[in-house]
């Protein structure tokens, strides 16, 4: 099982597109609406198909070989 990175944020929530620009698996927002539209991206287990999906800390994101989780900056 790859190793899971963790990426904080300093607000509540964090659209999906944004999360994926945010932690470099997309290079603009055109490329994250992309890979959303392709089904290419897992939330929390399940193919997550709406890219202003909001994800909170906690909520796991996978893309290809990719394991991602929402961080808080609390923490």
């Amino acid at each position: 099982m790859a190793e899971v990175r963790i990426f904080p944020i300093r607000t509540e929530w964090i659209r999906l597109d944004q999360f994926l620009k945010f932690c470099g698996l997309a290079e603009t927002g055109g490329h994250a609406k992309e890979i959303v539209a392709e089904g290419a991206v897992l939330v929390n287990g399940e193919v997550c198909t709406a890219r202003g999906k909001k994800l909170r800390p906690g909520d796991r994101i996978r893309v290809d070989q990719y394991d991602l989780e929402v961080g808080s900056s609390e923490n």
